[in-house]
């Protein structure tokens, strides 16, 4: 709820956004687009992506993969936080983080779940439109036992309320729109 100050520390750390970890207390769901982005990598590579001993040094191996985040970066997660130095660290290229044979789709999904701004990561219905989940949309899709897949399109008026025309097409297949 805007205004009302959550708790800061919260979620595992391994998962935790880093304006967790710069103890925001005014924050939102993109919090939780994060910790998505940080178990789909885990997912994809076997293991952890920031496995962190500690709050200092979770942000430490997040700086590791994203680089030192701008001063804009920053104000984002916590504008108290403006005026501390970083050691100056370049981004890791994701296509170097993940094996070859990945499909590129997976490897982009995650860069933008994975974005210091909270602001700018995907959310929820954008990450469930990306294309990594096309293939959910072919129409007459079955289960590898040949079953049915469940009705994945039904979402209810509340759930695309903030969503763009543009969105709603991609994300709700022609032939499960009624």
């Amino acid at each position: 709820v805007p205004g009302e100050p959550n708790i800061s520390y919260i979620c595992s750390r391994y998962y935790r956004a880093p304006e967790l970890i710069f103890g925001v207390t005014e924050y939102t769901t993109a919090i939780d687009m994060w910790s998505i982005g940080c178990v789909m990598a885990e997912l994809l590579l076997g293991h952890p992506l920031f496995p962190g001993e500690s709050g200092v040094d979770q942000l430490v191996e997040i700086i590791k993969i994203l680089g030192t985040p701008t001063r804009e970066e920053i104000k984002c997660m916590n504008p108290n936080y403006t005026e501390f130095k970083f050691p100056q660290i370049k981004a890791h290229p994701w296509h170097k983080l993940f094996h070859k044979q990945l499909p590129p789709e997976a490897v982009d999904l995650v860069s933008r779940l994975l974005q210091y701004s909270p602001k700018l990561r995907c959310t929820a219905l954008e990450a469930l439109a990306h294309p990594f989940f096309d293939d959910l949309r072919v129409p007459d899709l079955s289960l590898p036992n040949g079953r049915p897949l469940p009705s994945l399109f039904n979402f209810t008026a509340q759930e695309l309320a903030g969503a763009s025309t543009e969105l709603r097409q991609r994300l709700v297949p022609e032939h499960a729109r009624t």
